[in-house]
């Protein structure tokens, strides 16, 4: 759990880096990633969902209409539920947006850090294990971080810290699956090229049917619906091969 907690931190603290003075102007450059969104617009989101982390591990997340799983339920998807708690609270001076999202972000590492890993708390998907949870609060990090980059045209190194997302989104392909009312045929190993070059083997406990091989860098933003398979060099074999880089995800 706590090399979790310690590769949120590095995380937070590399899109920190990102933010730092920054002026008005640039806090309100449009984020091509997330259409209609600004900077600030996915600083706020970071904020929101950071404070509904922090409730999570703390076991008050609650069952309000205006919390994503809330809204999702009744006939939205949780983009558009995102999309909803950003509308009502955008308009804040891009200070106090930042300021929000650093104190969401310092009270969301505490709280997850306290955890037990595999103490179950109240997610967006349902029940999870803690130390899933804080994967993807990684992972959304992560995605966001390279979102923000993009707009103020800064290109990124991506880090190690992408093996928790890659093991994420492969340990959770049941899940997304399940969501697209598809099951697996059988297990799924991937087999994925990390950035420094070394390997990376996420391999089930049964024989897999279905591989994927490939970037660990594509791999990981596939299933944060940040690129199309078919612009990757990912190479997936098995009955489930198409449908596994359509589905896989590391968000709920």
């Amino acid at each position: 759990m706590q090399a979790i907690v310690a590769a949120l931190a590095e995380q937070q603290a590399e899109l920190q880096g990102l933010l730092d003075g920054l002026d008005d102007a640039r806090w309100a450059t449009p984020a091509p990633a997330c259409p209609g969104w600004t900077v600030a617009d996915v600083v706020l989101h970071l904020a929101q969902t950071d404070e509904l982390g922090a409730a999570s591990a703390h076991h008050r997340f609650g069952g309000s209409a205006d919390r994503p799983a809330g809204t999702a339920a009744r006939g939205s998807t949780v983009d558009d539920a995102a999309a909803a708690m950003v509308e009502r609270e955008r308009g804040a001076p891009s200070a106090a947006v930042y300021t929000r999202w650093q104190d969401a972000a310092a009270a969301e590492r505490a709280a997850l850090a306290a955890c037990d890993p595999h103490e179950r708390v109240m997610w967006v998907a349902g029940d999870m294990a803690a130390r899933t949870l804080a994967t993807t609060r990684l992972s959304e990090t992560w995605i966001h971080t390279t979102d923000v980059a993009e707009a103020l045209g800064i290109a990124l190194e991506p880090t190690e810290r992408l093996w928790h997302v890659a093991r994420l989104a492969w340990r959770t392909l049941s899940y997304a699956f399940a969501r697209a009312g598809r099951s697996l045929t059988g297990p799924v190993a991937a087999v994925l090229v990390a950035p420094s070059g070394a390997r990376w083997d996420f391999d089930p406990d049964g024989d897999p049917v279905t591989t994927v091989r490939g970037d660990a860098v594509e791999f990981c933003r596939v299933a944060g619906r940040r690129l199309d398979p078919a612009q990757t060099s990912l190479v997936a074999t098995g009955p489930d091969a198409e449908t596994v880089l359509a589905l896989v995800r590391t968000y709920a």
